[in-house]
């Protein structure tokens, strides 16, 4: 439905370019001479018309393209809203052409009219300053989940002048679960600050980790065994179509500074799904341990 009504919009903008572009040339006819005058300006102003629904018809055309050609969602976005920029921008002069038929006029105007907005406005256009960053750098893109100035969210729009995260965690979690909070900044705060992207070289996944306290007395190799075929199982189950070469999970052990052992399970999670993982780990491995308390200890009192 939505590439039919595409279709027809870009039908439309072909004949109402075709159909401009003939009126223009009529009027040199002998009909139009009343317009004394005036005929002049009509055909600029039909020229101006014509060229207006061009550059709106590229963009279509353009937008048609990245919507198929885009790997990815961000991709897409920024291409989209670079797309939109450029056609405002040659409306924009395509109109002040019409209205200024010195263009050593308009070029002096623009100047004043930058040089006083670069003052009155300099927080905005940092922002936008910062946006072409973002475009172009790439920091992040729609849909990554990054941290920066004390928030920490997934990103779901990028403006001109700000950025639009959907919190995570949060002063009312404890944990990476999506607070419901929308978190608005501008732009020009990645300029000044450092930015967390969770879209790492391992992406999707990023490293997460969880600690199990036992008494120093436990079976270390059971425990190992335990938590290793715990998180491979769930990874199986989670991402059956992920493969695992170089995503294996890892356990390793230390000294808690309350004089017990910590048993740690290192393993790949996507970074919307850390508190489940946890969880799913130690609903799983638990009942385990707890089946074998010749095996696994845990810390009682004075025993360590």
């Amino acid at each position: 439905m939505t590439i039919k009504k595409k279709k027809y919009k870009i039908r439309f903008l072909l004949a109402t370019a075709a159909a401009v572009f003939i009126f223009r040339y009529s009027l040199n006819l002998p009909f139009f001479q009343f317009l004394g005058e005036y005929q002049d300006s009509a055909k600029r102003l039909t020229m101006s018309v014509f060229l207006i629904i061009i550059v709106l018809l590229i963009e279509r055309v353009l937008k048609r393209m990245i919507n198929t050609q885009a790997e990815t969602e961000g991709v897409k976005y920024n291409l989209q809203r670079i797309s939109r920029l450029v056609t405002i921008a040659l409306i924009l002069l395509i109109i002040a052409s019409f209205l200024f038929q010195n263009l050593y006029a308009i070029a002096v105007s623009f100047g004043l009219i930058s040089l006083i907005l670069g003052f009155a406005l300099q927080a905005p256009i940092t922002s936008f300053i910062a946006w072409l960053f973002i475009v172009f750098r790439r920091p992040f893109r729609v849909g990554d989940r990054i941290q920066i100035d004390g928030f920490k969210g997934d990103v779901i729009e990028i403006g001109y002048l700000d950025t639009i995260l959907e919190e995570c965690s949060g002063v009312y979690l404890g944990n990476d679960r999506k607070s419901g909070r929308l978190v608005h900044f501008p732009n020009s705060v990645i300029l000044r600050s450092e930015v967390v992207n969770y879209a790492g070289p391992f992406g999707p996944f990023i490293w997460n980790e969880t600690a199990l306290q036992i008494a120093f007395t436990s079976d270390l190799k059971f425990v190992e065994a335990c938590l290793l075929e715990v998180a491979s199982a769930d990874f199986a189950i989670q991402h059956p179509d992920k493969q695992k070469r170089g995503l294996e999970p890892e356990v390793y052990f230390r000294v808690n500074n309350y004089a017990w052992l910590e048993a740690v399970i290192s393993y790949p999670v996507f970074p919307t799904d850390t508190t489940g993982k946890r969880n799913r780990i130690l609903k799983q491995v638990l009942p385990l341990f707890n089946a074998h308390p010749e095996k696994v200890q845990f810390p009682d009192g004075a025993n360590r």
